[in-house]
């Protein structure tokens, strides 16, 4: 975990309340895909957890969905603003575990942290299938930029005005040799039990510190509770009491 200010150099709009701000400055912390930032915004208590979707350098790639004060007040600030935040957060994905056929599926705000691991899968040689799932069309974001790195790029939208009608269970590819995760847990519950295969799963949940001291984002596994944002936001399939 790193404290640093990071300067504003992009701050744009996705989509309907999903928006990429893109930052400057130490990124030496982040180390692994799936990780998160912690930011601090004045006059709010908790600082609010963001994951990373890309780290280049000294550039740190956020996208993030407005759902209270916090976001809201990030989605209004302007390039040339600084933020203070702790890096490097949280326990990552494994991009060793992928073999030949890895997929990795994002439901809504969960597919951004997807993005730095497929750039990672794809220098490994990995062929890298990636599974959107949103609610509708306009939701949509990153299916092109996927593509442009060299991913299969699947789509699919609950109302069927994008892509194939339905879950993003319904278009996952056939015997894929290793699945990374990351959205609402009925999505991930869904897909622990669609793929017989190994699979990290990343979880979502309210922080108050964000780097386990709090114990407020505890969750339940076969070796008893886990923190969500020191022991994950990543969890190995096997760890998980969801086989019934």
């Amino acid at each position: 975990m790193q404290q640093a200010v990071y300067t504003i150099i992009e701050n744009t709009p996705l989509a309907p309340g999903v928006c990429r701000m893109a930052l400057r400055g130490d990124t030496s912390a982040i180390t692994a895909p799936g990780q998160f930032v912690n930011i601090r915004l004045d006059g709010l208590y908790l600082r609010r957890p963001i994951s990373v979707c890309d780290v280049e350098g000294d550039r740190l790639t956020l996208i993030y969905k407005v759902v209270g004060a916090g976001t809201a007040r990030l989605a209004g600030m302007q390039p040339g603003e600084t933020l203070d935040a702790l890096s490097g957060l949280g326990n990552g994905y494994d991009p060793t575990c992928a073999g030949a056929r890895p997929v990795l599926i994002g439901g809504g705000v969960g597919v951004p942290p997807l993005y730095l691991l497929a750039r990672t899968l794809v220098r490994q040689g990995a062929e890298v299938t990636v599974c959107l799932g949103f609610n509708t069309a306009a939701e949509v974001f990153y299916e092109d930029e996927f593509r442009a790195l060299g991913c299969e790029a699947r789509v699919s939208t609950v109302d069927g005005s994008y892509g194939a009608r339905g879950f993003v269970t319904g278009i996952l590819p056939e015997a894929p040799t290793h699945y990374y995760a990351c959205g609402p847990e009925p999505m991930l519950k869904a897909v622990f039990h669609a793929l017989p295969c190994s699979g990290q799963l990343s979880f979502e949940a309210r922080m108050g510190c964000g780097f386990g001291a709090c114990m407020g984002c505890t969750c339940e596994t076969i070796v008893g509770y886990k923190r969500i944002c020191r022991d994950g936001p990543v969890m190995r399939k096997e760890e998980l009491l969801w086989n019934a």
